[in-house]
């Protein structure tokens, strides 16, 4: 059943988010952390990002804006390391209560506390109407990057605001596609070289299955993203996106996650 779910969200993540920009993590990270503790299931969807970005820049890399990577880029990726290192130490910290239903106990930490409280913040970056048109000008890039870089090595949120920014950048659809996919990129190598002591550490218990599974089925939809789907309207995704990520948030906020 975890290849199946994992598979299908891969697959509808990276097909039908291709031209937003985001959503794939959005979408993938909290799968993951059904089955893996939460740092690991930001670093696992890291890696299937990375590795979806990598393959998308080869349907579309060529058009990338060189001068809008280095002013947004840059900062992100120095940032992603702040963000990740910040989540490592988030996860030295003792459980902050812990409760029993039934049979299953539950801790409640710092770390999903922070993380459940991003996750609604960006949330509402796919449910508040202002929130996804918002626009921010230009001269603000390398703060845009800083923010973005750090919130997707903290939580691996990244896209929702690399949009904002980009979108006012005056780039053609193709470029600002690709530009935010040689950032993205970017962001992911950095965040992954600082989660890749706690996925080292995993051994045995990393499920290199699943981890195949979702970073194929993310390339099969980003090719038919490519080739179907570039008419396609992102709103009501991105109010069921919204719609879940608040109701995960809840229950890794309590614990029950």
């Amino acid at each position: 059943m975890d290849y199946v779910l994992v598979g299908i969200i891969a697959l509808l993540g990276s097909g039908l988010t291709f031209f937003s920009g985001f959503g794939l993590g959005t979408l993938l990270m909290p799968v993951f952390a059904l089955f893996f503790p939460i740092d690991i299931a930001i670093a696992l969807t890291a890696i299937v990002h990375l590795l979806n970005n990598i393959f998308k820049l080869t349907l579309v890399g060529k058009s990338a804006n060189v001068r809008t990577v280095l002013r947004f880029g840059l900062p992100a990726a120095l940032f992603a390391f702040l963000g990740a290192y910040i989540l490592g130490q988030l996860t030295e910290i003792p459980a902050v209560y812990s409760y029993t239903l039934g049979a299953k106990s539950y801790e409640i930490t710092v770390v999903k506390i922070c993380i459940s409280l991003l996750l609604i913040f960006f949330s509402f970056f796919d449910l508040i109407p202002k929130l996804k048109r918002l626009e921010i000008d230009t001269k603000h890039l390398p703060v845009g990057g800083a923010l973005s870089g750090f919130f997707g090595g903290l939580s691996g949120h990244q896209g929702a605001l690399r949009t904002a920014f980009l979108i006012r950048a005056k780039l053609s659809k193709e470029a600002f596609i690709a530009t935010g996919v040689v950032i993205a990129c970017c962001i992911d190598i950095s965040r992954i070289s600082i989660y890749a002591k706690d996925i080292s550490q995993l051994g045995d218990r990393l499920n290199y299955p699943v981890l195949i599974v979702a970073t194929i089925m993310a390339f099969t939809g980003a090719y038919l993203g490519n080739k179907f789907l570039k008419k396609i309207t992102i709103n009501t995704i991105q109010m069921v996106v919204g719609i879940f990520l608040i109701i995960f948030s809840v229950l890794l906020g309590i614990g029950i996650l």
